[in-house]
C-alpha cells in the first residue's frame, strides 16, 4: 500500500530544507521526498509501507517541531488519483502501557564465623 505522508516542519533556510529531505530520503519504504507548501514548510513523502510516526520523530530531533499534516493512500493510476477523493486518515497516539518491571531481589548470604576452641598449639612449626 503505497501511501503519501505530508509533513510540517520549521524551516528557514536551504540548508534546513537539505537536511530535511536526506533525513526523510533514509526512511525505510520511502519512495519520492519533495518540499511543497506556501512556505516551502512542508515535506511529502511517497512510499510503500512508510511509518509516518517514526518519519515524524526523526524530523523532530532535528528540527524540534514536525507535525503530521495527512496521511493518504496513494493508487495506482496518476490522473485517476486526482478525480477521485482524496481520503485523508487522522493519526492518533494510541494509549501507551508500561509494566513497571522489578527484578527479583539478590538472596542474602550470611557468613558463619567459627571459633576452634583448641587452637594449634605452635605457629611456627
Amino acid at each position: 500500500m503505497k501511501q503519501k505522508i505530508v509533513i510540517q516542519v520549521q524551516m528557514d533556510c536551504e540548508k534546513c530544507r537539505g537536511k530535511a529531505l536526506k533525513i526523510a530520503a533514509v526512511a525505510q519504504g520511502v519512495s519520492s521526498v519533495s518540499i511543497e507548501g506556501k512556505d516551502k514548510d512542508q515535506v511529502v513523502v511517497v512510499g510503500d509501507e512508510v511509518d509516518s510516526v517514526c518519519l515524524a520523530k526523526m524530523l523532530r530531533k532535528k528540527f524540534r517541531h514536525a507535525k503530521i499534516v495527512s496521511v493518504q493512500e496513494v493508487k495506482a493510476g496518476g490522473d485517476a488519483n486526482k478525480d477521485q477523493k482524496k481520503e485523508t486518515i487522522n493519526i492518533i497516539d494510541p494509549l501507551r502501557c508500561c509494566y513497571n518491571y522489578c527484578p527479583p531481589p539478590y538472596p542474602v548470604c550470611y557468613g558463619k564465623v567459627v571459633c576452634d576452641p583448641n587452637p594449634p598449639g605452635c605457629s611456627i612449626m
